[in-house]
């Protein structure tokens, strides 16, 4: 069955650390991360031969030819040119299950490179969404199909921001310290001329400063995001990224980009996050969700929730009315429950690890870390202070929560919990290594997968062109307008 939100897919932009003495060391000629991400990027393509790398610009400025390409597991691995930083986009999934694996078998590529490139004691990558240190921050991006029309954006998304403003409470990844943002006026001419895909587009920037008021918070985003809707995003964060590109319309419907999110670790977490989020959107697009249930400041309230140290997460409604987070999870569980519940096993797990995840944050949220990122990465800041014997203002704390989100499994912080049977699971390490070379099989990433396969081969074609919703092999053309499909009769 068809419906708005029974497609989504995830972008993770990976932030990447480079020792150049360790690397000089080990007379290896990186020196910094930009040659790091060149180099794993152009190992996956060239000696993995685990996609096909793009021949053409799909854009000038961002995404050139051989920034990178269509993987043979569905999804595409490139170098976003606007911080130079890898960028890894799912393949299409309907299967919570497939969508959780298939991000992993990303990591799990980069990993390999990584140590096949003998790099592995100056370079590491993590699946983190902030920089302490310079203020920045970047995504993990959600999508989801949505049908196409000025009312979701104009009326319905009002509807919308309570919850997203509200997950964080078992979707946040938590983040030690805070920021806040301070106006920077237009970029000079010198900022420009040193940094030009930067600010392509931009005219006005923020400073960023520490915010020593605050020893951890709930996301890593908060203090960034400053628009409930925008078009125009660098140095403009928002909740919602409105898109409109042919390759994810069909039959009416479109892509829903959420740029509030964050890079969960925990798996459980990660596929909560989704499945909630498809859940919301479906009853949105039925018209299911009561036109009042809105918030008063949707922004001060997303920071405010991230901010409580009490975890009370209270928000203010638009009709002045104050209720708990918890509480408004409530609301539309119960609307997805008495809509939804029993037309299938996802959906039934959904809706039932929903209200279990609500009961424990009402009894005990600090009881949760096995299936919540922050609780799991506040427990291990705070035992390392008490081994260290240091407070909440040492920096060094910052380094404990990034190394939480090291993708290397022999090295990260997440990792070394999920290997002593401390986090709960929802697919195998089996399942992430099938999904490092197949593709899900209920969506067009299996049929555009298979042609990837015959241009990844080392005597393939050198004349083709890969899009999510096509295929040009020389004079051959594989349209795959529709992402349910699978296409796999056009191989």
């Amino acid at each position: 069955m068809k419906h708005g939100s029974g497609i989504f897919g995830v972008e993770t932009e990976f932030g990447c650390l480079v020792d150049d003495e360790a690397l000089a060391a080990s007379g290896s000629k990186i020196r910094n991360p930009e040659q790091a991400v060149e180099a794993i990027k152009d190992h996956l393509f060239f000696e993995s031969r685990i996609g096909a790398i793009d021949m053409h610009s799909r854009d000038m400025v961002f995404e050139p030819a051989q920034a990178g390409g269509f993987l043979m597991n569905g999804a595409r691995l490139y170098i976003d040119a606007v911080g130079s930083h890898l960028e890894y986009a799912t393949a299409e999934c309907r299967q919570l299950k497939d969508l959780v694996a298939n991000d992993r078998a990303g990591q799990r590529h980069i990993v390999r490179a990584i140590k096949e490139l003998g790099l592995s004691e100056g370079v590491r990558v993590y699946n983190n969404s902030v920089d302490h240190f310079s203020g920045h921050t970047f995504g993990c991006h959600e999508n989801y199909q949505i049908y196409a029309s000025d009312e979701f954006y104009n009326l319905q998304v009002f509807q919308f921001y309570p919850f997203l403003v509200t997950r964080q409470i078992f979707a946040g990844v938590g983040r030690v310290g805070g920021h806040i943002l301070t106006a920077g006026g237009r970029p000079n001419i010198d900022e420009m001329n040193a940094n030009p895909v930067d600010y392509i587009w931009v005219s006005n920037v923020y400073n960023v400063i520490a915010d020593d008021r605050i020893h951890f918070q709930l996301s890593q985003r908060a203090d960034h995001i400053i628009k409930t809707l925008a078009t125009r995003v660098r140095f403009n964060r928002a909740l919602i990224n409105p898109k409109w590109e042919h390759f994810y319309s069909n039959d009416g419907m479109t892509r829903l980009h959420l740029l509030f999110g964050e890079g969960n670790q925990n798996e459980y977490a990660y596929a909560l996050k989704v499945g909630t989020t498809a859940l919301v959107i479906r009853l949105l697009q039925d018209g299911l969700v009561p036109p009042d249930l809105v918030l008063a400041q949707p922004l001060i309230a997303l920071r405010e929730v991230s901010r409580d140290p009490e975890y009370k997460w209270l928000v203010m409604m638009a009709d002045g009315v104050t209720i708990r987070a918890v509480d408004v999870q409530r609301i539309y569980l119960k609307l997805a429950t008495d809509a939804y519940k029993g037309e299938s096993e996802q959906t039934n797990w959904v809706l039932a690890e929903w209200e279990s995840i609500l009961d424990g944050l009402e009894k005990n949220p600090l009881e949760l870390g096995d299936r919540i990122d922050w609780v799991a990465k506040k427990r291990v800041v705070e035992q390392y202070i008490e081994d260290a014997g240091t407070d909440w203002s040492d920096d060094a704390l910052h380094s404990v929560d990034l190394e939480y989100h090291n993708i290397d499994p022999a090295e990260g912080l997440f990792y070394a919990l999920q290997e002593m049977g401390e986090t709960k699971r929802v697919v195998s390490e089996m399942d992430i290594v099938t999904a490092m070379t197949d593709p899900p099989q209920d969506t067009r990433a299996k049929g555009r997968a298979k042609l990837v396969e015959k241009v990844a081969k080392p005597k393939g074609p050198r004349d083709y062109l890969i899009d999510w919703n096509g295929v040009v092999i020389g004079s051959h053309v594989y349209d795959m307008p529709d992402p349910y499909e699978t296409y796999a009769h056009e191989n």
